[in-house]
């Protein structure tokens, strides 16, 4: 690998979590046991289940001195390109209870949508999706192939969110969403449950103890959820470093302000399905104990790992990574880019890194333009 490739990346912030405190037992009765195994056999009863692969990014190890840096692929995830569709779909399930005359509604930024309107396909329900202005035509369109109504809501995430409230409380649909707020956590619980599955298949995939997980957040769904099948699945618990992009960072700044914190996102990042103000509730009381340090990142290494993913400059086999599934990549290259990031976080020759490479092609137009543009830069 051509050195200059990675050595220009690095982090835009970097925190340790003052309160850090792993404590499975407070972990697992957040979202327990029972629940993280019902989800995995669930899910591995499902049509075409397999576990997706776990990949060696090789050449990047070897450039960088680590012991192993595994990529957990979920471009492969039951053809709907991302590990979303762990969640929406068993919290679909779960929550109809096998009900025919039922509506399902959502909001989303393309990927828990589509998750959510596939579930309700397999079941026979209608579906009603809220997006953003910010949500692509090509994403939208994916879900209205999965039969689901698409309605578009002027303003951001959390403009779709409250009007998905508002017509799912007149009309009497079940809102099936992956953000907790009082009084509703089940459906988040059961969507991080589902995620969870991920642990269970790494947990078989390598006989190797990992010792770093780079987990992205946008509200934290999913890194609670893989934190609650660490708690479960994993013997040793490994460094757990929260990666965000650089205008969205609210998982750090609510560890670093040890509260929720809602911020104001002054400019959408690329990385879409992260571009997100508010924690979650549920995964916050997770999240707040659990993590070592959180890091933020620039869009402007985005194309360029893309096009790295895909044309092995990482490995030896090609990976087709969408936009949320660099962050992890370049948030490893850049701590280990920083001698003091990299000491403090104790990445060293015997490091085996984990990375969850969270999407693949999720929005067509999207990665063949940053593809055709990575590539350029490489």
């Amino acid at each position: 690998m051509q050195k200059n490739l990675y050595l220009n990346q690095k982090l835009t912030k970097f925190i340790n979590n003052e309160n850090f405190k792993f404590d499975r037992s407070k972990i697992l009765k957040i979202v327990n046991n029972d629940l993280l195994e019902d989800a995995f056999k669930t899910i591995s009863r499902w049509q075409n289940y397999q576990p997706t692969p776990l990949e060696n990014l090789n050449k990047l190890s070897k450039e960088l001195n680590l012991k192993n840096i595994f990529y957990k692929d979920e471009s492969k995830r039951f053809g709907l390109k991302s590990f979303k569709a762990l969640g929406g779909a068993y919290a679909v399930e779960k929550m109809t209870k096998g009900k025919k005359d039922i509506t399902v509604s959502t909001a989303t930024a393309g990927n828990h949508g589509k998750s959510v309107a596939w579930g309700a396909k397999k079941l026979g329900l209608n579906c009603k999706i809220f997006i953003s202005e910010n949500v692509s035509e090509t994403r939208a369109e994916e879900m209205r192939n999965l039969g689901a109504e698409v309605i578009r809501v002027k303003g951001n995430y959390e403009n779709s969110l409250d009007v998905c409230k508002e017509k799912s409380k007149k009309n009497n649909w079940e809102i099936i969403q992956d953000v907790a707020w009082p009084d509703y956590e089940l459906v988040p619980k059961l969507t991080m449950a589902g995620y969870s599955t991920m642990i269970k298949e790494i947990s078989v995939q390598t006989n190797e103890y990992i010792t770093h997980i780079f987990l992205q957040a946008g509200v934290g769904g999913m890194a609670a959820g893989l934190i609650a099948g660490v708690a479960s699945y994993f013997k040793r618990v490994p460094k757990i470093i929260i990666v965000e992009p650089e205008n969205a960072n609210c998982v750090m700044q609510s560890i670093e302000n040890n509260s929720l914190t809602s911020i104001n996102i002054k400019k959408e990042s690329i990385m879409g399905g992260m571009s997100c103000g508010e924690v979650s509730l549920v995964p916050w009381q997770i999240l707040n104990n659990s993590v070592n340090s959180c890091v933020s990142v620039s869009d402007k290494f985005v194309a360029q790992t893309v096009a790295m993913l895909a044309d092995k400059v990482l490995s030896d086999v090609s990976i087709v990574g969408g936009e949320c599934s660099t962050p992890g990549v370049t948030s490893l290259i850049s701590c280990c880019n920083n001698k003091e990031t990299k000491s403090s976080l104790e990445i060293n020759e015997n490091s085996n890194i984990l990375l969850i490479g969270c999407e693949g092609s999720a929005d067509v137009e999207l990665y063949q333009k940053l593809l055709s543009e990575g590539k350029r830069l490489i």
